[in-house]
């Protein structure tokens, strides 16, 4: 399979003879029919296509194209060459482009393939949603594996808390993997839950599927341990222990034993191989409970870390922790980004990794040696009763942040704000602590980057050769305090607005009782779906609170919503009618279920709770809070694309990623508040993203600057796809996001949200010429 080298970017392109295309234009009658739409036409090779093989782009993530038909000179013309419905579902995946064949998500969750020239329907392929118990559908984006003589190609799809193969031609599980064509992603991982999600698909390479994890977020939750699995029979072929085991490096960062019941520290954010050497690059999540560490004294090797492995067998090389002991969740999850760069008047291959707390790490990518001094600083310590904070962070010296890392009362925006809210704000943001790395306490903390900003998931990118490196993040606070387990976290912290302000939290009604146990299937479903949007305690923080939810919609209602979405909750159509069944019976009762057993479905089974060894005495304290996000107190840009130079390590441009029209009339972009789109870099010139509010930008890759702007029929998820058939050069978004989450943020007296577009698939073109 021949590699033509564009810089330091591998971009794969198939070759085939005219024999080889009959030969496949005869296997495709077989199979499929439609397949001749992409095949060949009377008999002749067509000319090859430049497709988009790997999630995000490539293997090195770079959101990179070295197609260059669409230029800042005529990117004015782009316009709508094709569309696909996408129908219901929860479609945050970023498609695939192979030879003239575009896979996407669609049609509630399934795999669907589509001529990438026409956008026509070739086959569909869908997942079971019913039959045991899944996690939740996570499908961020799919792999493609393919064998040396192109004879066995596959795509790669996580959902469900399944790995599925499926034939790349014809749409069909490819029996010979796992069971059926089907993997249990449970496989290889110590108290594995009853499923277990992964966010990403994770990577291919050589003969192997190297996958993360997204374990929960609660405490006690699974480990988070890499593993890589044979491509062709599903096979487990090597595991990596991201907790560290007795004898295994790190051990010492953790308390005795805590593999046993510590968890977290997963990979569920992208990650990035180098080909060429075969090293892979991981962004290591967090420990889990990830605000609070009582139960996690030491530093929590490999939490929070740059992880760089020998892809062939997950031998470790080297590694740089970010954060030290988190209790801010601020665990890197963007595809480390590579790039060969000048540096000290010689060449050196690098790897760079945004982070949430709004850092970029630089790093030789053999060695693991900062390209800059990285220094250890004090920072502010815990005042939580059994907490012990690391006394120092580290702070790269010469590469300034890309995201805001303070917050005071003087950055409030009170745009949105009627006057008896400013008021409130100013004395609230008065009495708060605030400063990177200020420990959340028992008193409100101002934390930005917030709980989920900076930088998040499919942000990042590179013009490797340029030695440029590209950062979308978010400047979106949180305000956090801290309870203990088993109370109310007061609806202030929840940030609402005063008309619901509930300044004197009660104990939970629900906590009575020691003894009881909570409803552990439903809530490991709730911690991997739904916590990001409504909080720990079902109060709500981007989405509504749930802590009612059932006794006002009742069981169909809350059953409906999970499965059709509502207002800006996107569907969850992959959550199998028992798994809803448990979210529901969780919904009823977050905190107690009868002693010794757990609710399954309309039955009660014996299940024993997990909690700390026995021998673990006394048991931690444990605290909790609610993310607090608050997005629109703070002055805009509310999110921003930052362009580094990492020859000389300076930030060149810095650009808001969109807008927010809510915000009322200006001559400046303010960005999205929660953007959930990423961008792809043509070697052209040009940087391309389709914001939530509708509107497609082309921006000047040197200087930032937008060079053009066009209304799209829906807001953008995931990254899209850049890819060519018949020499004309496509741009393939999946427009299916609307404004996120604005349902439930607060807008300016008489303000109106922008309604949601179709939800679809739209390719856009430069115009055919005659």
């Amino acid at each position: 399979m021949p590699r033509r080298r564009y810089g330091a970017t591998y971009d794969i392109r198939y070759y085939s003879s005219e024999k080889e295309n009959k030969m496949y234009t005869l296997r495709s009658h077989i199979f499929v029919a439609g397949l001749l739409a992409f095949a060949v036409v009377n008999g002749n090779a067509q000319k090859p296509a430049t497709g988009w093989t790997d999630y995000v782009g490539g293997p090195d993530s770079s959101h990179f194209s070295p197609l260059k038909q669409i230029t800042p000179a005529n990117v004015s013309k782009l316009d709508v060459a094709w569309t696909f419905p996408a129908g219901d579902g929860f479609y945050s995946s970023s498609p695939l482009v192979i030879d003239n064949i575009a896979y996407v998500a669609a049609k509630h969750g399934a795999l669907v393939a589509l001529d990438a020239a026409t956008g026509k329907e070739l086959w569909s392929h869908p997942f079971a949603s019913s039959g045991g118990r899944a996690g939740i559908s996570q499908q961020r984006g799919m792999n493609y594996w393919e064998s040396k003589d192109r004879s066995d190609r596959r795509i790669l799809v996580t959902t469900g808390g399944y790995l599925y193969a499926i034939n790349a031609l014809t749409g069909k599980d490819v029996d010979s993997f796992s069971d059926h064509g089907k993997l249990d992603l449970k496989t290889g991982i110590d108290r594995a839950p009853i499923a277990l999600a992964s966010r990403t698909p994770g990577r291919t390479f050589e003969n192997l599927i190297i996958l993360g994890s997204f374990t929960g977020e609660g405490y006690l939750a699974p480990p988070g341990d890499i593993r890589a699995f044979d491509v062709h029979t599903g096979k487990l072929v090597w595991i990596f222990h991201t907790i560290p085991r007795p004898g295994e490096m790190g051990y010492d960062s953790w308390p005795k034993d805590a593999y046993k019941y510590m968890g977290g520290v997963d990979v569920w954010g992208e990650f990035t191989i180098d080909v060429k050497r075969g090293i892979v690059y991981f962004p290591v999540a967090s420990a889990k409970y990830e605000l609070y560490g009582a139960d996690r004294h030491g530093n929590n090797l490999y939490a929070d870390s740059l992880l760089a492995l020998d892809a062939r067998t997950g031998k470790y090389l080297w590694h740089f922790q970010t954060v030290h002991h988190d209790v801010w969740d601020y665990d890197p999850n963007q595809a480390p980004q590579l790039a060969t760069v000048r540096h000290n008047g010689k060449m050196v291959d690098v790897v760079a990794l945004p982070s949430k707390n709004g850092f970029l790490y630089v790093f030789d990518r053999v060695t693991g040696k900062p390209l800059w001094p990285i220094e250890e600083r004090p920072v502010p310590q815990s005042d939580l009763p059994g907490e012990k904070t690391s006394p120092t962070q580290p702070f790269p010296t010469v590469m300034p942040p890309f995201a805001r890392q303070n917050m005071t009362v003087n950055d409030l925006y009170t745009g949105f704000m009627t006057p008896e809210e400013v008021v409130w704000w100013k004395e609230r943001l008065s009495k708060a602590k605030s400063g990177l790395f200020t420990p959340p306490g028992l008193t409100e903390t101002i934390q930005i980057p917030g709980v989920t900003g900076g930088a998040s998931f499919f942000g990042s990118g590179a013009d490797a050769a340029k030695g440029m490196v590209f950062v979308e993040s978010k400047n979106v606070p949180s305000i956090l305090k801290m309870v203990p387990d088993g109370e109310s976290i007061s609806a202030n912290n929840g940030g609402l607005i005063p008309s619901r302000i509930d300044a004197h939290p009660q104990p939970n009604p629900r906590a009575a009782g020691a003894a009881s146990l909570p409803a552990r299937l439903g809530r490991t479903i709730y911690e991997q779906t739904c916590q990001v949007c409504h909080g720990p305690d079902l109060k709500g923080d981007r989405g509504p609170a749930l802590d009612t939810v059932v006794s006002r919609l009742g069981p169909d209602g809350v059953r409906k919503v999970i499965h059709n979405g509502r207002g800006a909750m996107p569907p969850f159509p992959s959550i199998p009618s028992q798994g809803v069944s448990d979210v529901i019976a969780f919904l009823k009762q977050p905190d107690l279920a009868p002693p010794g057993s757990a609710v399954a479905g309309n039955t009660l089974t014996e299940h024993i709770e997990p909690d700390y060894p026995a021998n673990l005495v006394p048991k931690p304290p444990r605290y909790k809070t609610g993310y607090g996000q608050e997005g629109y107190i703070i002055t805009p840009p509310w999110s921003t694309i930052t362009a580094y130079n990492l020859n000389t390590g300076k930030i060149m441009w810095q650009t808001p990623y969109g807008d927010t029209p809510q915000a009322g009339p200006s001559d400046t972009l303010r960005g999205n508040v929660f953007p959930r789109s990423g961008f792809v870099i043509l070697a052209s010139g040009l940087l391309v993203f389709v914001d939530n509010q509708s509107k497609l930008y082309a921006l000047d890759q040197k200087t930032g600057k937008v060079l053009f702007t066009r209304d799209a029929p829906n807001g953008a998820v995931g990254v899209p796809a850049v890819y060519e058939v018949g020499g004309r050069e496509y741009i393939l978004f999946a427009l299916t996001g609307g404004p996120a989450f604005s349902a439930g943020l607060r807008m300016a007296p008489g303000g109106v949200n922008t309604p949601a577009g179709p939800k679809s698939y739209v390719a856009f073109a430069l115009p055919v010429t005659k």
